[in-house]
């Protein structure tokens, strides 16, 4: 009897080469993130991590190698409706109400109207729904640009630093969020320079300048290193590239 296939993984980034400026930021990188998973995508600014991001949803030039997403290349036409993409900065409308954001790209993803109310209500914006965007706190705009995100039911998200500058609390609630999207089977791929953030991944990987440090479970990478914890174990990993 042959053995069962292995699932083939929700991305696979082959030998990705980007450079900007004359500058290479990711000089060879290679990585599958497997389906149904929250990876971590941790290391410093200027790591290569919203570049890598913007390589997964086809908005980045790439000078080599390839990025293929859901068995497809990335930025293709089949993953429009599959692929969510939150970017640092609020990616919704200041002068439209959070309904009325969320119902736009609703539209633009062919998703039923009365998925715009449950995904509003799902990122905990319900008081908020008919409040202009731009007048929402700096929490309350990472909400809205994730409903707009989520409202088409992506089967992956990529959320390139979507805690940054909250406090510990709004991040506990947003995380309990991507817990569960990850339950239902949405991949995510959350970026971070937070290292405290890497124990609610399955999966992390340590990005420095352009270069995967390390890719595996926090458990398998604390062992790797001897470390008692994320960030002393990206010390050690960094410190020994440095000495190659």
């Amino acid at each position: 009897m042959n053995a069962p296939q292995a699932e083939p993984p929700a991305i696979l980034v082959e030998h990705l080469r980007v450079v900007r400026g004359g500058k290479e930021i990711l000089p060879d990188l290679s990585l599958a993130v497997p389906r149904g998973s929250v990876v971590g995508l941790l290391g410093p600014s200027g790591a290569g991590k919203s570049t890598l991001m913007r390589a997964i949803v086809g908005a980045q030039i790439v000078a080599g190698g390839g990025v293929t997403v859901l068995g497809h290349d990335a930025g293709t036409a089949p993953l429009r409706d599959r692929v969510g993409y939150v970017t640092q900065a609020p990616s919704i409308y200041p002068d439209l109400t959070v309904r009325e954001n969320v119902a736009y790209f609703a539209g633009l993803v062919g998703a039923p109207k009365d998925q715009v109310a449950h995904t509003i209500n799902a990122v905990g914006l319900a008081d908020q729904t008919d409040q202009l965007a731009g007048t929402l706190s700096g929490g309350q705009l990472t909400r809205a640009s994730l409903a707009a995100a989520l409202v088409g039911h992506p089967e992956v998200l990529i959320l390139d630093e979507p805690t940054v500058g909250l406090d510990p609390a709004l991040r506990n609630e947003l995380w309990k969020l991507f817990r569960r999207f990850a339950d239902q089977g949405t991949t995510l791929i959350v970026s971070s320079h937070v290292m405290d953030e890497a124990v609610r991944c399955d999966r992390l990987v340590f990005l420095r300048d352009g270069h995967v440090l390390a890719d595996g479970t926090l458990e398998e990478i604390l062992a790797q290193t001897g470390a008692a914890d994320a960030e002393q174990a990206f010390l050690t990993l960094a410190s020994k590239e440095g000495a190659a």
